[in-house]
């Protein structure tokens, strides 16, 4: 496969990803803040733009402020506009190996944001928040049903598990990191979509280790961190058996591998306990894991140019 392509298709996959998790986690913050008027505002604002990347002095941060720069900023592919136009982008020039439905999927949605963005202002944001949750849900419905499971389809994926390493290690960020204008657990686990597997699994209320654990650990939970670490681990186990037949018989072929899979082996082998009790410690590892792991990708696997870093961006 050409390397223009799969990086076209990672980038799909990571920008669809931010979109949608960008959405529960702006969704859950304003929730929070309607339903608690003892929460100070300037101070929730402030440390949400600065666990996603784009810091501002307390006193100029506002829901206001946050919306522009997470939701509407056209030119910020860290935001959710931004990050779905930045894959409707890569799309075109992926189209033949995208399906047509994922590229009127990716082509409509983009044509519909400045229309929800008006919505959003004039009725409040979550109609816009729930938009992006279903259109990325088609997006990644219609990858599942229509590519065959090549290279392709493992770029996709690849970027797609990276990026959520990062975004729910972003989202328990929130909680662990916030003080008191932290939100619930139960917040937390709903902005992951991860409250109704949470109460099948525990059956019992809401408990800060369990739920911090099951969006860490738990195998079967396709948005926890461990099980998002695994599938990328896959996805590059596959894409590097080239480099077995090519002579490369010694330990892991290449670096994105090495660096996910110490990620996964960390969490998996390590006492649980031991991993709550410096849980900040563990996430800012995480973080710097997806960003290595994409660093490496790109020098592994596509063109000899700088990786894309979470904030600032280009459009790839």
């Amino acid at each position: 496969m050409l390397s223009r392509i799969a990086e076209s298709l990672f980038w799909i996959g990571r920008y669809v990803e931010r979109a949608d998790d960008t959405a529960r986690i702006l969704d859950v913050h304003t929730q929070r803040l309607v339903e608690d008027p003892w929460i100070d505002e300037r101070r929730a604002c402030a440390n949400l733009l600065a666990l996603m990347g784009a810091p501002c002095a307390e006193d100029e941060a506002d829901t206001e402020r946050v919306l522009a720069t997470l939701a509407f900023d056209r030119s910020s592919p860290s935001s959710i506009t931004g990050a779905l136009s930045a894959a409707r982008e890569n799309a075109r020039g992926a189209r033949e190996v995208l399906s047509a439905e994922i590229w009127e999927s990716l082509n409509v949605t983009h044509n519909a944001l400045p229309q929800q963005r008006t919505m959003a202002r004039r009725y409040g944001p979550h109609s816009l928040f729930r938009f992006v949750r279903e259109r990325s849900a088609m997006v990644f419905g219609l990858a599942d049903a229509t590519m065959s499971r090549d290279e392709s389809w493992l770029f996709l994926i690849l970027g797609r598990s990276l990026e959520r390493v990062d975004m729910t290690a972003r989202m328990l960020s929130t909680r662990v990191l916030a003080g008191d204008a932290a939100p619930s657990w139960t917040l937390v686990l709903r902005s992951t979509g991860a409250y109704e597997p949470y109460l099948r699994t525990y059956r019992g209320a809401v408990n800060s280790s369990r739920a911090a654990e099951f969006l860490l650990l738990d195998r079967l939970f396709p948005r926890s961190v461990f099980a998002s670490l695994e599938q990328a681990e896959g996805c590059l186990a596959e894409l590097e058996r080239a480099n077995v037949r090519e002579g490369h018989r010694i330990g892991v072929a290449g670096e994105a591998h090495r660096i996910v899979g110490r990620a996964r082996t960390m969490l998996e082998f390590m006492q649980t306990d031991e991993i709550l009790a410096k849980l900040p410690t563990r996430l800012d590892e995480l973080q710097r894991t997806c960003s290595l792991a994409s660093e490496a990708v790109t020098n592994r696997f596509f063109t000899e140019q700088a990786p894309q870093i979470w904030v600032p961006e280009s459009v790839g």
